[in-house]
């Protein structure tokens, strides 16, 4: 039984019994239970700030998991990003310097990415850091590996060129001379056969049998073939890209058209004694970039170094050409 209060009534001389209205007992309810209501939020703020739920480790361990994962993808980033740095040096310093090509620059290398910031939506969280530095470095990588993968392609062209250049310049002596007896009148001031007086001769003479086949000394396109009244008469000009051409005269017979597509090899015509000659020989002249040079110079194709040197000594020792 609840315990009954009560208070003296000067004016009756009684004591009379207490009695609390609703709000009162309400008010005093709610006094006695805050201390209990303070201690149970506390308690379940501390049970939320330092423990964690089922559902609340799980995701814990998740993310401890995806740190790790970044870990490695970063150590594997860095593996790659070595490669492909091994890639870069090879293509600047062996694949373009024997295409005769320029490296690329170091700006479109990198392949830097400006602009509006491409990671905020990754800010603002506890592994923002890692996440966007792991992101950074697969953009990064990205962009350099279409550089990569575009100069790849372009040194593919290059090796198709370089092959087709290899087969286009002149490259073998234009008639056969295995003992390089036919070796005559060589590249550079020589006595004129007809004019008796010192001219600059443009190319190199072969001594032969009038009728022995003349070879095109590389891959090429004829451009004339035909007789001509400067000297050269009967002649066949080959133009085989890449700044090279090469002139055959004194033929005696044309084995080609003009506009014809020649091998390396390919006969093109016999020789002869047309036009201002002094005996049946081929006159053989190189030119590279519109200018005459020593044809000597281009019959690595099929001589050893002893026949190379030799054959120049046979060709700078004749004091008179033979046209």
């Amino acid at each position: 039984m609840a315990e009954q209060k009560y208070r003296f009534n000067p004016k009756t001389l009684n004591f009379e019994r207490i009695r609390l209205s609703a709000w009162q007992k309400t008010k005093r309810t709610l006094l006695a239970l805050t201390p209990g209501l303070l201690v149970g939020v506390l308690g379940i703020f501390l049970v939320y700030q330092f423990v964690d739920s089922p559902k609340e480790a799980n995701l814990r361990r998740e993310n401890q998991q995806l740190l790790l994962q970044y870990e490695l993808m970063n150590k594997h980033l860095g593996e790659v990003e070595s490669v492909l740095a091994d890639v870069r040096r090879r293509d600047d310093n062996i694949y373009r310097v024997i295409f005769e090509a320029d490296p690329l620059p170091a700006s479109m290398r990198m392949a830097g990415a400006g602009g509006v910031d491409r990671y905020k939506d990754l800010g603002g969280f506890a592994s923002s850091e890692m996440v966007v530095g792991t992101k950074k470095r697969l953009d990064a990588l990205a962009r350099q590996l279409v550089v990569q993968s575009r100069s790849l392609d372009e040194v593919t062209s290059l090796v198709l060129r370089k092959k087709e250049m290899l087969a286009s310049i002149p490259a073998i002596q234009p008639i056969p001379n295995e003992d390089l007896t036919a070796t005559a009148g060589g590249y550079g001031m020589r006595i004129h056969p007809i004019h008796k007086i010192p001219k600059f001769h443009a190319g190199m003479d072969f001594t032969s049998k009038q009728g022995t086949p003349i070879y095109a000394t590389g891959d090429g396109k004829v451009t004339f073939a035909d007789y001509a009244t400067n000297g050269y008469g009967m002649h066949v000009i080959v133009d085989h890209g890449f700044d090279y051409e090469t002139l055959y005269a004194h033929l005696s017979e044309l084995k080609v058209r003009k506009g014809q597509k020649v091998k390396r090899g390919d006969v093109i015509g016999l020789v002869g004694n047309t036009g201002l000659s002094a005996g049946p020989h081929l006159h053989y002249e190189v030119h590279k970039g519109g200018q005459a040079v020593d044809p000597a110079n281009y019959y690595f194709n099929d001589l050893s170094p002893e026949e190379y040197a030799r054959m120049l000594e046979l060709s700078r020792n004749a004091g008179q050409s033979l046209d």
